[in-house]
């Protein structure tokens, strides 16, 4: 199902020609989800009106509420997402990539297609807001984990091990924030033990060349197993001392957080969320500004190359994983100096493995990761925002949705991609 184009050719090569290779799984995947809405829609109509509020109080100006029937917005989003389809299937016909504006635009369309069907009726507004600001906090150690994730593949280590990055950096997050009652001394010390579990990962993959996934599945497994017996041996019974934490306190930012909608979301947050946010352009700039971000790509890509030109490739992959360990750790932190003040078993609940899609469904890119983390956010908030209008979707449907999206976007939104050519490869020095 893919479509061949020709490539524009230079003059001077003569009987050559090169194609370029475009994937329909997009198109096929935005067809399948709007057909999917379109028979929901029809099957379960709704009567009434869905409200849509989009200002708070103390917002620097107010956008009034919008009300919209409910039935008929669904439908108008059905056939605009539709048109947007067509629209991806004839960049295919013409030998190009699907735009990224267009994937942008067709989640929108579907999102506000839903919740205008779901909430049709409900005596409740939808607080825009609120929903904005729930998937920013749920993305962002979903966010953390996408860009440790994109550090390391990048350099040729494939880590399967952020999963256990993450929960080893809430644990000691909570711990020491506990010991010290501050939360930046927890911030540190998950930095630190995501950095640990980083290491025994290099350890195994770099310099003893063990299967990567085996030993991140493995990793996984034992920090689950150690921070749960842990938790049950040692915090339960000091709770107090060891397992109440310190958290950071959402901090205003002057102007920026009066703007309606996308103020009080992301400017009104912690300072985890604004270390996120400073993040994901310093990889982005580390990654393709910097003699460190060429020689840790050519290391991923060519790494025998890479070594014929100096290039130090254990070196080189052993800084970029305990990088990618710290930044992951950061992750972590905010499960129990933001979220929560405590911690609990298990309760990074697979968002490692979230960001593992993240990777994929960003194509290896830091920046496009960190917008597919907030698009599985999104998903996991919706939820809660279903049941402020006490909306008719089973809760359950609701929890397994973000993991449905995950897999729908590894397998077919993502559409072609390759990751870097020697990732999953150890290297051996001939």
């Amino acid at each position: 199902m893919t479509a061949l184009a020709p490539s524009p050719q230079p003059a001077a090569v003569a009987g050559a020609r090169d194609v370029t290779v475009v994937s329909r799984k997009a198109v096929v995947a935005s067809a399948v989800i709007t057909a999917l809405l379109a028979l929901l829609v029809a099957l379960a109509p709704h009567s009434g009106s869905t409200s849509f509020r989009f200002s708070s109080e103390t917002d620097l100006f107010r956008i009034p509420d919008v009300a919209v029937p409910g039935q008929a917005t669904a439908w108008v989003c059905v056939v605009l997402a539709a048109l947007v389809t067509a629209a991806m299937e004839l960049s295919v016909r013409r030998g190009r990539r699907v735009p990224l504006v267009l994937s942008a635009v067709l989640a929108l369309l579907l999102i506000v297609g839903f919740l205008a069907w779901a909430g049709a009726g409900s005596d409740r507004d939808f607080p825009v807001v609120r929903l904005v600001g729930g998937s920013v906090l749920l993305a962002v150690p979903i966010v953390f984990g996408a860009l440790g994730g994109v550090i390391g593949e990048r350099a040729g280590v494939v880590n399967i091990a952020i999963e256990g990055q993450l929960l080893a950096g809430a644990f000691s997050a909570a711990v020491v924030g506990s010991l010290t009652d501050s939360p930046w001394a927890g911030l540190v010390a998950a930095v630190l033990a995501g950095a640990l579990v980083a290491l025994v990962l290099g350890l195994f993959t770099i310099t003893y060349k063990v299967d990567q996934v085996i030993v991140g599945v493995v990793l996984n497994v034992l920090v689950i197993g150690l921070t749960s017996f842990l938790y049950s041996q040692v915090l339960v019974p000091s709770a107090d001392r060891l397992n109440s934490t310190s958290r950071f306190t959402p901090v205003a930012i002057p102007l920026l957080s009066e703007i309606p909608v996308v103020g009080p979301a992301l400017f009104r947050q912690s300072v985890v969320v604004y270390l996120m946010y400073l993040a994901v352009p310093a990889v982005w700039f580390a990654l393709y500004r910097t003699r460190w971000g060429l020689r840790l790509r050519a290391v991923g890509e060519h790494p025998k190359a890479a070594d014929t030109v100096g290039i130090k490739v254990q070196r080189t992959r052993y800084r970029a994983v305990l990088v990618a360990g710290g930044v992951v750790g950061l992750g972590g932190a905010f499960y129990t100096v933001v979220s929560v003040s405590s911690f609990g078993k298990e309760m990074t609940a697979g968002a490692g493995f979230i960001a593992l899609a993240a990777v994929i469904f960003g194509k290896w890119d830091p920046v496009r990761a960190a917008l597919a983390a907030l698009l599985f956010g999104a998903a996991s908030n919706l939820e809660g925002a279903l049941s402020i209008v006490g909306a008719p979707v089973p809760s359950q449907f609701m929890l397994m949705l973000p993991y449905v999206v995950t897999v729908l976007a590894v397998a077919g939104l993502v559409g072609r991609s390759r990751g870097p050519a020697a990732a999953g490869q150890p290297y051996v020095k001939e």
